[in-house]
């Protein structure tokens, strides 16, 4: 007999073979495993409402110290940049034209009471005389005449003499706050007038400082509506408080009062002025640096927060969250905010207290996919409302 060498490869494909015929049937597939995602559990709390203003800082005092009387500027009495004192003098303006106005007001005044006594004596004796028929009723009423008129150039002499004694007066160009003083405008031999109303030099006060913010008219239609509503609380200590940040970044490190909103819309740009006052002790804050704001206007007793991995957007720009239905269902919902308090959305409308929303797993799940909901395990970066949703999620799911 002839034997032909089979290969070994052939050998073991052929043993594969018979094993698989062995087996009888096919192995079933494995069933797909419910996804497991983490909730959280809305409950309502208790969320301040702030609005971010944008605004630039202005000074509590802001005095332009300006020429009152015409003259040559003899000298300067002050250095530029540091502090002066209501009623200083700062600028001295050369005073001889003023004397000698001065002194010819007060020569005319008295010659005005010489005349005065010489008209007053002649109505006296033509007081007797016209009883005693000596000179006609008319002489004796032009004596009195001339008396009264001699007493009103007494009077105007005597006002000359004031408005004199005011312009030399304003020669000594002083202060009429106490704050800082900004760069001369004017050197000595400068010529100054007063028509033109010449500013010297701005005296400012930086302690305390206003800082004038820019609203919309509708974001103070919106706050004004939820007061009326009950929905914020305006009262408290903690009512009405300023937060500034400044130009580099940092938290200015005194809390601010709001004073007032303005009750005029600019048509032009259809927003209302906010002022706000701040102390300003260290001088950090100089007129005219811009600034943003937070300004807590209230507490929103009954809002519903949901952490911000829990919120998207469409393309839309619609926020959008995924929440756990009772069957264990993800429903899509979409949202209304009105902006974000730490770690977490604020939502307006599209949830509701105990609804069970989805903020891990998400990119593996869809609506209408039956989930498994488990507690969310948020970082321990969560703050405030945000962190206090997580827990009371975790005992609710």
């Amino acid at each position: 007999m002839c034997f032909k060498r089979i290969p070994y490869r052939l050998i073991g494909v052929a043993a594969v073979a018979m094993l698989t015929a062995a087996c009888g049937e096919k192995r079933p597939p494995m069933a797909q495993k419910t996804p497991e995602v983490g909730v959280v559990t809305l409950k309502q709390a208790a969320v301040p409402v702030t609005a971010e203003l944008t605004g630039r800082t202005s000074a509590f005092l802001d005095a332009q110290v300006r020429a009152r009387v015409d003259g040559i500027v003899l000298r300067r009495e002050f250095t530029e940049g540091g502090m002066v004192k209501a009623g200083q003098r700062l600028y001295k303006i050369d005073p001889a034209p003023y004397i000698a106005q001065l002194n010819n007001a007060k020569a005319a005044h008295a010659k005005a009471q010489a005349n005065l006594v010489s008209t007053t004596a002649q109505a006296e004796r033509y007081k007797i005389l016209v009883a005693a028929n000596a000179v006609s009723r008319q002489d004796y009423d032009n004596a009195v005449a001339a008396q009264g008129q001699a007493a009103a150039d007494v009077a105007q002499a005597k006002a000359a003499i004031d408005t004199a004694q005011i312009n030399l007066g304003y020669t000594d160009v002083t202060s009429p706050v106490t704050g800082q003083a900004g760069i001369s405008q004017v050197t000595p031999g400068a010529y100054v007038q007063a028509a033109q109303a010449t500013l010297m030099v701005s005296v400012q006060q930086l302690d305390p400082m206003y800082v004038d913010l820019t609203q919309s008219s509708l974001d103070g239609l919106k706050l004004r509506r939820q007061i009326q509503e009950g929905r914020l609380s305006t009262s408290g200590p903690d009512a009405a408080k300023v937060t500034l940040i400044l130009e580099d970044g940092r938290v200015y490190p005194e809390q601010g009062k709001l004073q007032f909103s303005d009750v005029t819309v600019d048509p032009s740009t259809g927003s209302v002025t906010v002022r706000a006052m701040f102390d300003n002790k260290d001088r950090v804050l100089l007129p005219g640096m811009f600034v943003r704001a937070s300004i807590r206007q209230g507490v929103n007793p009954n809002a519903l927060v949901v952490p911000v991995q829990g919120v998207s957007h469409d393309q839309k720009g619609t926020a959008t969250a995924l929440v756990v239905d009772k069957d264990n269902k993800v429903a899509l919902r979409p949202l209304v905010t009105s902006g974000t308090y730490g770690q977490s959305w604020v939502i307006d409308s599209g949830l509701n207290p105990g609804d069970r929303v989805v903020v891990e797993g998400i990119d593996k799940i869809r609506p209408g996919m039956e989930v498994k909901a488990v507690p969310a395990h948020l970082p321990a970066a969560a703050s405030g409302v945000a962190a206090a949703g997580a827990a009371s999620g975790a005992a609710g799911a």
